[in-house]
């Protein structure tokens, strides 16, 4: 018997993955890059809480000295813990409602048949295609004509639904398998036993990346807070940020020292929620 002569790559293949190597390469130089473009004034704004007022700008990178005072002194200038609870209650609240609405109505759009479906569909959707802005004025308006200036409807009621939510939701449950729908029909179980025993756990990476981007939003906002709240006691903490910053600017260590604490939730929120969202973006088709 002749024994099998060793495999050699053709220099077509040889070439081939050369190429692929310096596109990875490339990639993971560009990633780099633009990580540290987004990291640089995360890192500035953190070291320099750490400073003293004559070494912000003038000093070197690293402080000479760790100021924890500033952080005490942030927190004590302002009622930033009555502005941490607002924000948190307003999030926590508006996020479980997103996240039952969307499901509701993806599932609506998504397994059941009804007239007008895509019609309605895409008035869904329209509310995709306005900008914000324009609809702070009559927001606005409705709220006050409720009553609900200065409370928490006001910061809650407007955004209890999301248009995103409902079609990144629907996409997600038009890719899973129709045999899980019919399997949970012969076991007997109803529509909304197959939605919330089967079809929502199965597609739990998108609905922790809605959970996510909407508590991350609502922690975020400040145009709509601003304009809807006046008083103290229901201010979130984005708007409890700006005014502090108003009163405290020349103070810049104080500022930034407020700045970070307001910030670590939503940094501990995205750190630990991360591959959920980089899972429901694969699995549902979105590109960045």
């Amino acid at each position: 018997m002749t024994s099998a002569e060793p495999y050699t790559a053709q220099p077509s293949q040889k070439k081939t993955k050369a190429r692929i190597t310096r596109v990875e390469l490339g990639q993971t130089i560009l990633s780099f890059v633009v990580a540290l473009i987004f990291l640089i004034p995360l890192v500035f704004m953190l070291l320099g809480a750490f400073k003293e007022q004559k070494e912000v700008f003038l000093g070197a990178l690293i402080p000479e000295q760790w100021v924890w005072q500033n952080f005490v002194e942030a927190w004590n200038a302002a009622p930033f813990g009555r502005y941490f609870l607002n924000s948190l209650i307003v999030s926590v609240i508006v996020t479980i409602s997103v996240v039952l609405t969307s499901s509701l109505a993806a599932f609506a759009f998504a397994r059941m048949k009804f007239f007008g479906q895509a019609a309605l569909f895409l008035f869904v959707l329209g509310p995709l295609m306005i900008p914000g802005d324009v609809l702070l004025i009559p927001n606005f308006i409705t709220i006050r004509q409720f009553g609900w200036q200065n409370s928490y409807p006001a910061l809650i009621v407007p955004f209890l639904a999301s248009a995103f939510g409902i079609f990144l939701l629907r996409q997600a449950y038009l890719k899973t398998p129709q045999e899980l729908e019919d399997a949970s029909k012969i076991d007997g179980a109803t529509p909304l036993q197959f939605l919330f025993r089967i079809l929502m756990p199965v597609n739990s990476p998108s609905l922790s990346a809605l959970a996510v981007l909407t508590f991350l939003g609502i922690w975020n906002a400040l145009v709509w807070p601003y304009i809807a709240i006046s008083k103290d006691e229901f201010r979130t903490v984005q708007v409890g940020l700006a005014s502090f910053s108003n009163l405290e600017g020349s103070n810049v260590p104080v500022v930034l020292a407020a700045t970070t604490l307001v910030i670590l939730p939503v940094l501990i929120v995205y750190i630990f929620a991360q591959k959920w969202f980089i899972e429901s973006a694969a699995s549902s088709g979105l590109k960045g």
